[in-house]
């Protein structure tokens, strides 16, 4: 860890530093990067899907326990709640790291590579840390043994929140952090704010890339059913064809982003992932099934976008003399970094990571359910870079890659940045 970093930035002062009155976080730091590594590796070696991480709570609330923080468990199925107050009053921070694993059959030649293997959709599938998620547990519970250290000194509360299912949940059932929400984990431990990081193969190891307001963007699912009337194909007047009315509405659609949304305010796209109908060559059939996703940066716009699909769709299929039935499945929210807190944040990130490694990054499509903690209260989401040197991130396989790798050297970056984090806001806004 560095030793150099002896004390903590405050955004009100844009850089300046106040000592750190507690035992002094980088050799507490020093010391928990080697359990922080082990700890990954097995979680790593024995990943678990959405809200079946049962042995994954069970490891994270044992190691909660031990450093004395109060612990809650099954919150949103098998999520963990750890809640460690400090001596001094002040505010309560909300630290969050996601628990489960993909559907991945793991493709790295490690020694604590995953060789589990489970049942998903009907099918056995091998499971896999692909997205990093055992990387963000490992370094919580290394910032939670950090900061609990310290809690004579901590001027406010530390919620920990290990959250499953970030992923989605399983078919057919609620999860993540917008279950444990409705659940009433803010109403109860009330945090003021909450911070979340994601490792990345886009950034090199130990870089940090940020953005305030909208980072991530919303995920909504639509699924239509383009409805017509069966006939034969050498005389399509005898019916009502399905086909062609789908295949003007899959290019009518396009025109919702291009030509009828505000695109000054943010970007945003609807795109088709799937198209079925019909079993033969020379049948027209009674109906086609499109499916797809939109993905923007306002929610304002997301409104929109839900209002137009269907009028669109439904238009165009009635030209055709067919029906269009349209189903919105409403996903996660954009992800936004409050303004005020992500000003407040980047001096602690540039004294971790240091002045070159923390940088701007471009809004990013894919979708995260930390929006929900963020709509809840002001959020700050970053992520940390984990290619290792010498090798180009462009060209590094990507997250849910089964090929995806971690240089483990960034565990210590995120460890700090977290554990940095809760104590600059804590410090800033103590109750004294």
């Amino acid at each position: 860890m560095k030793k150099a970093f002896l004390s903590l930035a405050i955004g009100a002062s844009l850089g300046a530093a106040i000592p750190v009155t507690a035992a002094e976080p980088g050799k507490l730091l020093d010391k928990t990067e080697g359990k922080v590594i082990e700890w990954r590796r097995h979680l790593h070696q024995n990943p678990e899907l959405g809200n079946r991480e049962f042995e994954t709570a069970k490891y994270v609330a044992r190691h909660l326990k031990s450093l004395g923080i109060e612990v809650e468990t099954g919150v949103a199925h098998t999520g963990v709640v750890g809640l460690l107050k400090g001596g001094k009053p002040g505010p309560t921070v909300a630290l969050r790291a996601d628990m489960d694993a993909l559907p991945v059959t793991e493709q790295v030649d490690l020694p604590f590579a995953s060789k589990v293997k489970t049942t998903f959709n009907g099918e056995e599938v091998g499971v896999m840390h692909a997205c990093g998620h055992d990387t963000h547990v490992a370094m919580l519970m290394g910032a939670a043994e950090v900061l609990a250290a310290m809690r004579d000194e901590l001027q406010g509360n530390v919620l920990f929140v290990f959250q499953p299912a970030e992923e989605g949940a399983p078919e057919g059932e609620e999860g993540g952090a917008e279950l444990m929400l409705e659940e009433g984990l803010f109403r109860k431990y009330k945090p003021e704010v909450a911070f979340g990081q994601h490792v990345t193969s886009n950034l090199p190891v130990g870089v940090i890339g940020y953005r305030s307001g909208p980072l991530m963007a919303s995920s909504d699912k639509f699924r239509i059913m383009v409805k017509g009337r069966q006939t034969h194909g050498s005389r399509p007047w005898g019916g009502v064809d399905p086909i062609t009315a789908a295949a003007q509405i899959v290019m009518g659609t396009q025109t919702i982003v291009s030509r009828q949304i505000d695109i000054t305010k943010e970007p945003a796209v609807v795109s088709f992932g799937k198209i079925d109908g019909g079993v033969r060559n020379n049948i027209i059939p009674d109906e086609v099934e499109l499916v797809g996703t939109i993905r923007n940066f306002d929610m304002d716009n997301r409104q929109q976008i839900f209002k137009r699909l269907k009028i669109t769709a439904d238009h165009i299929a009635r030209a055709s003399g067919a029906e269009a039935e349209v189903t919105i499945y409403e996903g996660y929210p954009v992800t936004v970094n409050n303004p005020e807190l992500t000003r407040e944040a980047l001096p602690v990130l540039r004294e971790v990571a240091g002045e070159q490694k923390v940088m701007e990054i471009p809004k990013i499509t894919g979708a995260e359910d930390f929006s929900f903690f963020a709509n809840e209260v002001p959020g700050f989401y970053y992520f940390l870079g984990v290619t290792p040197e010498g090798k180009d991130p462009a060209a590094a396989p990507s997250n849910h890659s089964p090929r995806f790798y971690v240089d483990e050297a960034a565990l210590e970056v995120g460890t700090e940045a977290l554990t940095r984090l809760a104590l600059d806001y804590m410090q800033k806004y103590s109750r004294d």
